[in-house]
C-alpha cells in the first residue's frame, strides 16, 4: 500500500519541480537573458540575476549541477567605488561540467566542452575540450570524440532505454557494476531519447530540426 503512494508522491514532486524550473527559465527570459532551445539548465545553476540580460545561452547547451554564471565583478567596489560588468556568451552545443564557474566577459564555444570544476576566466575557442583553473584547451573536440569512438568499439555498451535509472532492475544494476569493475563502459542513445521526448533530462522546449550534430558527431 505504501509503495504506490510513495511512487505517486515522487511523481508529483518531480512534476512540481519541472514546473518551477520552467517558471525560472521564463523569469530569466523576462529579465532579458537569452536561453535557446534544447538547453539543459538545472535549478542548481547560479545565475547572476542582477545582470542576467548580459548572459546568452545558445541552443543545445548543457550544464552539470551547481555551475555559476557571473556577468559582473564587484570585488574591488570598496576600493574604487565601481564594479566591472561583461557579456557572457555560451554558444550553441557547448557543455559545462559540474561546478564550472564562468566569469564576466567570457565567450565559450560553439561546440566546446568544459570539464567539471573549471574556472573560465578567459574566452574558450570553438571545437575544443577545456578544463582547469583557469580553464585552458586540452584537445580539439575531434580528437576527444575520436578517442571515445575508439573506446566505444572495444568497451561494453548498454542501451539507454533499458539501462537509464528509470528502467533499472537489480539484474541490470548488477550488469553495470560488473561491466565497470575493470574500467569504463558506455550508455548509448540518451541524446536520441531526448529528441524523441523519452529522455530523463528536462530541457527548454525542443526543436529537433535545430539539433543537427555537425559532421555527424
Amino acid at each position: 500500500m505504501m509503495r504506490p503512494l510513495l511512487n505517486l508522491l515522487s511523481s508529483l514532486k518531480e512534476r512540481v519541480g519541472g514546473m518551477r524550473l520552467e517558471r525560472r527559465w521564463d523569469r530569466l527570459r523576462e529579465l532579458g537573458m537569452h536561453i535557446g532551445t534544447g538547453v539543459n539548465l538545472p535549478s542548481s545553476t547560479f545565475i547572476d540575476t542582477s545582470h542576467c540580460f548580459l548572459i546568452s545561452i545558445g541552443d543545445w547547451c548543457g550544464f552539470g549541477e551547481e555551475c555559476v554564471l557571473l556577468a559582473h565583478d564587484g570585488q574591488f567596489d570598496e576600493f574604487l567605488d565601481s564594479g566591472r560588468i561583461g557579456r557572457v556568451r555560451i554558444h550553441p552545443h557547448s557543455h559545462l561540467g559540474t561546478r564550472t564557474i564562468v566569469l564576466a566577459g567570457v565567450d565559450i564555444g560553439p561546440r566546446t566542452i568544459v570539464g567539471a570544476g573549471s574556472v573560465v576566466t578567459k574566452s574558450l575557442p570553438p571545437d575544443t575540450v577545456c578544463a582547469g583553473n583557469p580553464a585552458r584547451v586540452l584537445s580539439t573536440l575531434d580528437e576527444y570524440l575520436a578517442k571515445h569512438r575508439t573506446a566505444m568499439a572495444k568497451l561494453p555498451t548498454f542501451d539507454y532505454m533499458s539501462y537509464d535509472i528509470r528502467f533499472l532492475t537489480p539484474e541490470r544494476k548488477a550488469e553495470l557494476v560488473a561491466a565497470t569493475a575493470a574500467g569504463d563502459a558506455y550508455i548509448i542513445g540518451g541524446f536520441s531519447a531526448t529528441l524523441r521526448g523519452d529522455g530523463g533530462m528536462k530541457t527548454t522546449k525542443l526543436d529537433p530540426t535545430a539539433a543537427s550534430r555537425q559532421d555527424n558527431r
